[in-house]
Parts: structure tokens; sequence; C-alpha cells
């Protein structure tokens, strides 16, 4: 098969009655759609996603660009495999309408912390239309919850978009806050205590409120605005 058809064989249920396809005689152990995963994982926890490029992964299992597009079509793909992966991982609860709210804030919390051990891989859920079955799974599950909750299905199906936008965007700003402090950018990123120092120093006449919220503008520790958020947009859809 062609990488296309290899990928959309990936998007299929699996056939058990399907014969092994065989294995073309090579000196040195062919590679694997799963080793190519892991290793772009591995690059990603090292160096950040956007170090990873195809000549990059290539060069990292020790291999030529083109011996990769035997396996995936493109970058894309090769995204929508490390997003399934990530998924794959997840648990997903049996829906339970007295606990949907908590349930749907515990699926967004699993992912958020698979996004956070890979600096700026929630950049490649972004604009991508899943097909891959793990994807597709976590977004069948949280449907379910939030279903079995009493939300419309519109509402439902749009909340899950937004929710999934929310936690890739926090989880990429995250990543390049680290990215930041970590390298040249440095003096860009100020400390809590700093911040609300410039807060407190702006002209009274132009900005009297956020002088005198300036200690709730900078609250905040771990993942609070992040809980605030999700528990906000989860309310929310009880009172339409």
């Amino acid at each position: 098969m062609n990488p296309r058809e290899r990928r959309a064989a990936r998007h299929l249920p699996p056939n058990p009655e399907a014969g092994a396809e065989p294995r073309p005689r090579r000196r040195k152990a062919p590679i694997t759609v799963e080793q190519v995963v892991d290793t772009a994982l591995e690059v990603i926890a090292a160096e950040g996603y956007e170090a990873l490029t195809m000549r990059r992964l290539a060069g990292a299992l020790d291999t030529g660009p083109a011996s990769l597009y035997a396996h995936v079509v493109n970058k894309a793909d090769l995204d929508e495999l490390l997003i399934a992966r990530l998924c794959a991982e997840l648990s997903l609860p049996e829906p339970d309408p007295a606990a949907w709210r908590e349930q749907i804030r515990g699926v967004c919390s699993q992912m958020r912390d698979q996004y956070l051990r890979y600096p700026g891989i929630s950049r490649a859920a972004l604009a991508m239309a899943p097909t891959d079955l793990e994807t597709l799974r976590v977004s069948e599950g949280m449907l379910a919850i939030l279903l079995a909750g009493g939300v419309a299905p519109q509402a439902a199906v749009w909340a899950i978009d937004a929710l999934l936008l929310y936690v890739a965007g926090y989880c990429l700003e995250i990543s390049i806050v680290r990215q930041r402090t970590a390298g040249d950018d440095a003096d860009w990123v100020v400390d809590t205590d700093e911040l609300r120092r410039r807060l407190t120093a702006l002209p009274a006449e132009g900005f009297p409120h956020t002088i005198r919220y300036a200690a709730e503008l900078t609250a905040g520790e771990g993942h609070d605005r992040f809980d605030f958020t999700l528990a906000l947009m989860i309310d929310g859809l009880t009172q339409r």
C-alpha cells in the first residue's frame, strides 16, 4: 500500500481476518509507524515541538526522510498520529448524570497533563480535523458525558470543540513561556511580583481599575486559572 492507503487503513476498525502484509526483505530491521511516533515524542520531550521536522525525525531514526514517507503521508499526518497516541492514553469514565461536570473536567485535565509532557505538542491539535479512531474515541466519550448530563446535542458538540481548543491553547501558552524562560527571551518573561509592580506603577488617571485590582489580575497558582475557566465553560452549558 502507498502512504495514503496506509493512512486510510489506520482509520478503519481492525479486521482480524485480514492477512498480515508481507515484509519486504531488507538488510536492516524495517521502521514501523509505532517507532516513528515513539521517536517523534522523544524529540519533542527533549527539544520541543518546534524542533520536530521530518528531517530531524529521520536523523533520530538513523534513516533518510524519504523512508518516513513510506509510513506517514506528511507532517500533518504525523501530527494526527502524535495526538492520537496521547488520546489513546486517556481514561474515559462511564457517563454519570450525577457527576458529569467532574467527569468532563477530569478528561480535560488528563489531556492538559499529556500535552504538558511534550512542550508545544498541543500546536499539532489546533486546526486539525480528527479522523484517527483514538482521537474520535475521546470526542465520543466526552459527548456521551455531556449528553448524560442533559446538555443539548448542538451545545454539547460545540462545547467539546471549545473545551479542546482551550486546553490546547492553555498548554501552548505554558510551553511558550517555559521556552522563553529557558532561552534567550528570558528577559521578556516576568514573575508575578514584577508584573504586579509594573501594574501598580501605571498612571492612576488612565488605569484606576488595573491599579486597584493588580493583586486579582496577577493571582493564581498552578492550574487555578485553568480550573476556573473550565468550570465557567461547563457551568454555562446548564444555563443555556
